[in-house]
């Protein structure tokens, strides 16, 4: 996999959450031109981009944010149950501190966070435009 691509209203809100969570911005770049349009299907476009990496440089997220054409479906409510693509989980070393400094930058428990059995501490959050995040604390 080479990245999973996220669609956002404030990217520079969007930057700082994923910043917060651990991830390193590796760079931004605004997108257009004829060329872009032919990849997408979306004719005239123009979007600003910021690619994020995971702290082991495995995964990224490219996060966006369209100028034209503007974003038209909106499923940021969706429950967890909602067909298609729903949310991204990371792992984390420490759930109530990343809990705590996300809290910072907005994001609200969905729920609670629970213990599932010997092995995870999981939650899901809301971040920056309702984005749905899990995370998981692996035990012992």
């Amino acid at each position: 996999m080479d990245n999973v691509g996220i669609v956002v209203d404030d990217l520079p809100a969007t930057i700082a959450f994923f910043r917060a969570l651990g991830l390193e911005l590796e760079g931004q770049a605004t997108i257009e031109g004829e060329w872009a349009g032919r990849v997408t299907g979306l004719r005239g476009q123009r979007v600003e981009i910021a690619m994020m990496r995971t702290p082991d440089g495995h995964s990224r997220l490219e996060l966006s944010r369209f100028l034209t054409p503007v974003a038209v479906a909106d499923h940021r409510n969706a429950p967890v149950n909602a067909l298609g693509y729903l949310r991204v989980m990371f792992a984390v070393d420490d759930l109530d501190e990343i809990l705590s400094r996300l809290g910072k930058h907005g994001a609200q428990l969905v729920g609670e966070a629970v213990q599932y059995g010997d092995a995870y501490r999981l939650c899901y959050i809301r971040g920056p435009g309702g984005l749905l995040i899990g995370l998981a604390q692996e035990l012992g």
